[in-house]
């Protein structure tokens, strides 16, 4: 068995980890990276990058099926389903040698491919090696959450890592889970030549805004996706090709694929935790606010430490404890300005506190502010006129906002920025945006704030009408 010291451990070479071990390793710290399975996560191989690379597909043929209303002739895409996925791969090897072992290794990074296990509060096993850390990071992420469905077993099914060895298109894919890989997933595959139908227990999309939910399931079935709410799978069964699954209420859907997409579960299991002290909770790793685990030598970051479930969130959460790790100082994680997306088309936002969160945590001093996209000129101009921004604000400062439409994604930076840097909508008003951009949807929002204060005010029109007439 071989034996070596380091200062930093990291378990786990998926968005966090990664963060770490480049930060950590380019500042100083001696760094050895454990990983069994791909560099780059999930988030490179089966999540982020190929879920949108397989997105962009759809869209392209979505445009041309849907392009007379420009002026130019509607066609019928030729789909290669085949050749889709080939794209998907082309894009996640672009992308992996920011990734790769050989690049880390190049910054000073010792990368051991290998699963981790600890053996002491201090030491962790990867294959013949034992390495002691004054400091370990585990960063083993998530993998997807497969139900006990009555049947599941014996039936062919998909999840988000599978998906991507498929190469021949559904012929009717059934999606169990209506959240945002599910309704991704959906789309995509609607729009690619393939007949949906999405089975979810709950609420389609159920974690965001009801309102702006609603924009974005409205279009997805208009598009022609079936989204079947209130409906528990119990059971299914079938072979290759044709699935059925049964809800708790009586009803069957058939078809050629499943995709189960009902959310995710953190990984834990090969750690042996419990050789380190390490406390878990229902959802992953028990950390405090600073990400420290029940071992005070050991931290958590990313979907195993059992918080929002996002590659931005690991990467963020990388930069939290780079500062304890490396310069012994206090840090800790925050959540009120942690954006997320679902990028359908149109695409939903959520920064900070939905309509409903602030209206429990702030009762009468709540103020909600509504911007529609029709009256956007560049929405119009492109006819993405769909969809909404919703601005809750509190005296003066926004603690939430919530977009449905065109951009969302990217509009949701702007209200990041702000909600972390507590700035009132005074500072966004005084923006300029060039003209005509989607970016207006923001500046309007936060216009339609002050509209009635100087509109509607009596006491501004007085002063004006003072002015006025005393004014030469």
């Amino acid at each position: 068995m071989k034996r070596i010291k380091t200062d930093i451990l990291v378990i786990g070479a998926g968005s966090g980890g990664l963060s770490v071990a480049a930060g950590a390793v380019q500042m100083g710290a001696k760094v050895v990276l454990l990983e069994g399975h791909k560099m780059g996560g999930d988030c490179l191989n089966y999540g982020c990058v190929p879920s949108k690379a397989l997105i962009a597909s759809g869209k392209a043929a979505y445009g041309q099926t849907h392009s007379a209303e420009y002026g130019v002739a509607n066609a019928a895409p030729q789909v290669d389903y085949a050749a889709a996925k080939d794209h998907v791969a082309q894009v996640i090897a672009q992308i992996e040698p920011v990734d790769s072992q050989e690049r880390f290794e190049g910054l000073g990074v010792k990368v051991i491919r290998e699963f981790g296990h600890f053996v002491s509060e201090t030491e962790v096993q990867a294959g013949e090696t034992v390495i002691k850390a004054r400091r370990i990071v585990i960063a083993t992420g998530s993998s997807p959450l497969v139900p006990p469905i009555d049947g599941i077993d014996s039936v062919p099914y998909l999840t988000n890592e599978t998906l991507w060895e498929l190469r021949e298109r559904p012929e009717h894919l059934l999606i169990i889970g209506g959240g945002p890989i599910g309704m991704e997933m959906a789309q995509a595959h609607r729009r690619l030549g393939s007949q949906v139908t999405v089975i979810e227990g709950d609420t389609a999309l159920g974690k965001d805004d009801p309102e702006m939910a609603d924009v974005v399931l409205t279009n997805l079935r208009r598009e022609g996706i079936e989204i079947v709410e209130g409906a528990l799978a119990e059971k299914i069964e079938g072979g290759e090709g044709s699935v059925t699954v049964h809800t708790k209420d009586g009803r069957s859907f058939a078809g050629s694929h499943l995709l189960v997409a009902v959310g995710r579960k953190s990984n834990t299991d090969k750690l042996n935790l419990e050789a380190a002290g390490i406390e878990t909770t229902r959802t992953g790793v028990k950390v405090d606010d600073s990400l420290r685990t029940t071992n005070r030598r050991v931290y958590a970051v990313g979907d195993v430490a059992g918080g929002l479930q996002f590659t931005h969130v690991a990467g963020y959460h990388a930069g939290v404890i780079i500062r304890s790790l490396l310069f012994a100082l206090p840090s800790k994680a925050k959540t009120a300005h942690i954006p997320w997306a679902t990028y359908t088309e149109p695409e939903l936002a959520q920064v900070g506190l939905t309509e409903a969160q602030a209206q429990d945590a702030h009762g009468a001093k709540l103020e909600v502010v509504r911007f529609h996209y029709n009256h956007n000129d560049r929405a119009i101009a492109e006819r993405k006129t769909d969809g909404l921004i919703k601005v809750m604000v509190v005296k003066g400062r926004p603690v939430g906002v919530s977009i449905a439409g065109h951009q969302a994604g990217e509009l949701i930076n702007l209200w990041s920025l702000v909600i972390a840097n507590n700035m009132k909508m005074s500072q966004v008003a005084a923006m300029v945006s060039p003209y005509p951009t989607i970016g207006e949807v923001n500046k309007r929002a936060a216009g339609a704030y002050f509209s009635p204060r100087l509109f509607e005010s009596a006491a501004v029109k007085r002063v004006v009408g003072l002015v006025q007439r005393l004014i030469p």
